[in-house]
């Protein structure tokens, strides 16, 4: 089996994380994965949900959009539209709930965190990649809030990243691009914090239902790529 990439089963694109990329943002990331490009900036807001109010703890959250023509043909904002699809939900709620997963909330006092997740060039992986850069953009802005002791102790008890695994013409594939994707027989999104433990695993099977071994197998490809995603995060913050 020869995948489209000329990449290996078990091997990654190439990772790239650039921080502090805007301005503004408590923290901002460019992260990529091959030809797959997110903007992800984490912006502190000085209140909490409602039902949050008045318990002395935080929320963080997330947003996640695709840009126009961050795909092959241009597609309307969804601003225009008067609404998000439920795809952009579906992914912005994943990614909210793989940043919890890190968090300490009650250590970040009655504040939010809202990272913004913008894909700007697609080519598969958009949540996973996300999620991978999101949580970057979550520590540069908790490190602001320290630095300006706007809290007493760090809340980021653990490192997340995610990546896509799946069965590409019968093989387990790693990271897969779009080539994959679109003709994928199994599509399966991992996030996974770096003790190992699994945080959120969406597995799929698009034509044949796949067995436990095949599941397995998944999970040991996703867990090795995660440890290159997590020494990617670590090189990112120590640079």
């Amino acid at each position: 089996m020869s995948r489209p990439s000329d990449r290996s089963p078990d091997e990654l694109r190439p990772v790239s994380i650039i921080r502090h990329y805007t301005r503004h943002a408590e923290g901002s990331v460019l992260i990529s994965l091959g030809d797959t490009r997110v903007l992800c900036t984490a912006s502190i807001d000085e209140r909490v949900p409602p039902f949050l109010r008045h318990r002395k703890k935080g929320w963080v959250t997330a947003e996640y959009g695709m840009l126009p023509r961050s795909t092959t043909t241009r597609t309307d904002r969804e601003a225009e539209r008067g609404r998000r699809s439920g795809r952009s939900l579906e992914i912005q709620r994943l990614i909210g709930r793989s940043l919890r997963a890190a968090v300490d909330a009650s250590v970040l006092g009655e504040r939010t965190i809202t990272v913004d997740c913008d894909v700007i060039q697609a080519d598969g992986g958009t949540r996973t990649t996300a999620i991978t850069g999101a949580w970057v953009a979550l520590r540069d802005a908790v490190n602001w809030l320290l630095y300006h002791d706007l809290i007493a102790d760090d809340p980021v008890h653990r490192a997340v990243c995610a990546v896509s695994v799946g069965v590409f013409e019968g093989q387990v594939v790693t990271d897969l691009d779009y080539a994959e994707d679109n003709r994928a027989e199994t599509d399966m999104n991992v996030v996974m914090d770096d003790r190992g433990g699994l945080i959120e695993v969406q597995g799929t099977a698009e034509r044949n239902p796949f067995d436990r071994d095949t599941l397995n197998r998944m999970l040991d490809h996703a867990g090795k790529a995660c440890e290159t995603l997590f020494a990617s995060q670590r090189d990112a913050l120590e640079n």
